[in-house]
């Protein structure tokens, strides 16, 4: 969330709210609280205040009271273009791409030359897959701020769906955003390496972002893919086999540890990689290894370690103790759902999980609000949860493939043939569950050859020694 620099009020006013981004900017935010405290003694009713009022509660993870403040900086002012923008980010963290974009809409509307309001409506409609819209969204950006690095980050992004890592890399390095060390920025100068078959380099970046960002799976896969990709095998299984182990781990992890067991002739070692792989993944909540992630926040390490132990009781009370302690966390909400979760109460779950999504509706989430429903035997209601996800991120893969299986349930076969479709268009097209339901769909359609040509991919990926019906 940017920082509302386009607030106006009094000299001391002005001041002591630059002052507080700046603290919250170094990570200080007691000393930004404070500064915003002495702001709202001078300013009560000013809707610069709220709206970092708003900022500051999010990042400490105050969610609900974030929310409040975000609606009190509308109340003040309903044509403020920094709370319109801000209100636009928490639509686009709870409700997906498509209900955000009106609020950008109306901050432009307001403020046309607010670069903030551009930066995020580019942002939102690249998410979206509106390039030619993103484009020029991009451009207005750099016409109302030269130079500016996120416009340039937009437009290196152009540039590598593009196919052109040259002019990608170029863009990116005058963005500045790599020298900031922006994940995002990281995550593109692997792709472009990867796309100019740099691995070695790919590998030394993502292995960086994975030390920033230790949860991200899409970082853990793209690392795992730059080493295949390298020549890298025994590094590969070295680093990813037992992560590959772990019920948490995605097909693709264990597809790529068991082709790098296969090179190392070691294929006794590659077979229970590979029937993972072709098993595909629960769609709801699996506990993570209690001794795998010691980097993560205490509280989720607490609650992973209870639940992984099977101590279901004691984690479902740590999780009230939790959410009483903190009541507008999201994140807590989660957690308190999760334990609820593994103790087989989908319904308190629900509960928990229906209060995290009111502040942030991630795909995880999304899963595991899906599988409770499932397990409640509410089928429909799974269907349309995951339905409604993916009308907000249209380019999530693996909630196509979710939504595909479920309709493969119901024989829709032409509608899981448009889902998978759609899922390998955007890159997904080597993962074996997908190919094989894909093939299914055709042969239920009576498209003998595009069946043909999927068995013949799957084929292709399977090693030839080990072949799953």
């Amino acid at each position: 969330m940017g920082d509302d620099k386009s607030g106006s009020g009094s000299a001391e006013f002005v001041a002591l709210i630059d002052k507080a981004q700046d603290a919250v900017g170094a990570g200080r935010r007691a000393d930004a609280a404070r500064l915003l405290e002495k702001a709202q003694a001078l300013e009560p009713d000013n809707p610069s205040l709220w709206v970092n009022l708003a900022r500051l509660r999010y990042r400490g993870g105050a969610h609900s009271d974030a929310l409040e403040a975000a609606d009190r900086a509308l109340e003040l002012d309903p044509a403020y273009a920094p709370a319109l923008v801000l209100r636009g980010q928490l639509v686009r963290d709870a409700y997906g791409l498509g209900g955000s974009l009106v609020w950008f809409e109306a901050a432009i509307e307001a403020d046309p030359a607010n670069p903030q309001a551009w930066a995020d409506y580019a942002a939102t409609l690249g998410d979206a897959g509106q390039y030619g819209e993103m484009l020029a969204a991009t451009r207005r950006l750099s016409e109302l701020d030269p130079g500016n690095g996120q416009a340039l980050y937009f437009q290196a992004v152009l540039a590598a769906r593009a196919q052109n890592p040259v002019l990608a890399k170029s863009l990116l390095e005058r963005s500045g955003k790599l020298q900031e060390g922006i994940p995002a920025a990281l995550l593109l100068d692997a792709l472009t390496d990867l796309q100019e078959a740099n691995h070695d380099s790919a590998s030394r970046t993502l292995e960086r972002l994975a030390q920033m960002q230790p949860g991200n799976p899409r970082v853990v896969e793209l690392l795992a893919r730059a080493m295949w990709l390298g020549g890298r095998d025994q590094e590969l299984v070295d680093r990813f086999a037992p992560a590959a182990h772990s019920e948490a781990a995605s097909p693709y992890l264990a597809m790529l540890v068991a082709r790098a067991y296969e090179r190392l002739e070691e294929r006794d070692k590659a077979a229970p990689f590979l029937e993972k792989a072709y098993g595909g993944r629960p769609l709801g909540w699996v506990a993570l290894d209690a001794d795998v992630r010691s980097d993560l926040p205490e509280q989720t390490l607490r609650m992973r370690q209870l639940i992984g132990q099977g101590q279901t009781n004691a984690a479902r009370g740590y999780g009230d103790r939790l959410v009483k302690q903190f009541p507008g966390s999201a994140d807590i909400a989660v957690l308190a759902g999760d334990a609820a979760l593994a103790a087989r109460n989908p319904a308190a779950a629900l509960g928990h999980y229906r209060e995290a999504v009111r502040i942030r509706r991630a795909w995880p989430l999304t899963r595991k609000a899906a599988a409770a429903y499932s397990d409640l035997g509410d089928t429909l209601a799974a269907d349309v949860l995951v339905a409604r996800h993916l009308s907000g991120e249209p380019h999530n893969t693996e909630a196509l493939l979710v939504q595909a299986e479920r309709s493969a349930r119901l024989e829709d076969w032409l509608r899981v043939a448009v889902l998978l479709d759609n899922a390998i268009a955007l890159g997904a097209g080597n993962d074996p569950r997908l190919l094989k339901l894909r093939a299914i769909a055709a042969r239920a359609l009576g498209e003998k050859a595009q069946a043909e040509r999927f068995e013949q991919s799957l084929w292709e990926l399977n090693p030839r020694l080990f072949a799953f019906s």
